[in-house]
């Protein structure tokens, strides 16, 4: 019968409480636990269902860091992008829609105009076949409001066959899309 003592208790730890700070003495300090900040994360797949990647972000105060890691890919610099719909449907990729650009912005870091939200550095992919990309993107966040990546349809990351050129308004002349990973929120 826990529930019948709980009172007793409550009132017990009011009377100490209440009789330490009266005669002057404090109580402990309680640190404040605080959340950790958000993060997601996501597998990317080619056309055939193929895990060819990861990617994580982690919401820091300037951005989001993004994390990407792949491989057995063909060698060479290849676009990755932030797709407008958590959808990542084989083979062509078009259910992730285009870049998430809440603000209507044009394509490309080199474009007066630009960027996208989702518009990312071009991931290298070496001769084995491997890449790894880290950047944090200013223009997006793991909490709320139109720049979040988690809220309305969500959002996914797509590789593209090719080198991004960074200007070229919708999508850099990036090529096919090859891969895509539906951007998750972790725990």
């Amino acid at each position: 019968m826990p529930h019948v003592f709980a009172p007793a208790r409550r009132w017990a730890v009011w009377m100490v409480a209440h009789s330490l700070i009266l005669t002057g003495c404090s109580l402990p300090y309680i640190p404040r636990i605080t959340s950790p900040p958000p993060s997601a994360g996501g597998d990317l797949r080619d056309a055939n269902g193929r895990i060819v990647g990861s990617g994580v972000f982690l919401q820091q105060d300037d951005g989001v860091r993004v994390l990407l890691d792949v491989r057995n890919l063909p060698p060479g610099p290849k676009g990755i992008h932030i797709h407008e719909v958590g959808r990542c449907e084989p083979p062509s990729f078009t259910s992730a829609g285009g870049h998430f650009n809440p603000t209507n912005a044009q394509h490309g870091f080199d474009n007066p105009r630009g960027p996208h939200a989702g518009d990312l550095p071009n991931i290298n992919v070496d001769a084995d076949g491997q890449g790894h990309l880290e950047y944090t993107d200013p223009l997006v966040n793991l909490r709320t409001g139109p720049a979040s990546l988690l809220e309305g349809r969500g959002t996914a990351l797509v590789l593209h066959e090719r080198e991004d050129d960074n200007r070229t308004d919708p999508a850099g002349n990036s090529g096919t899309r090859i891969a895509c990973g539906v951007v998750t929120r972790a725990g």
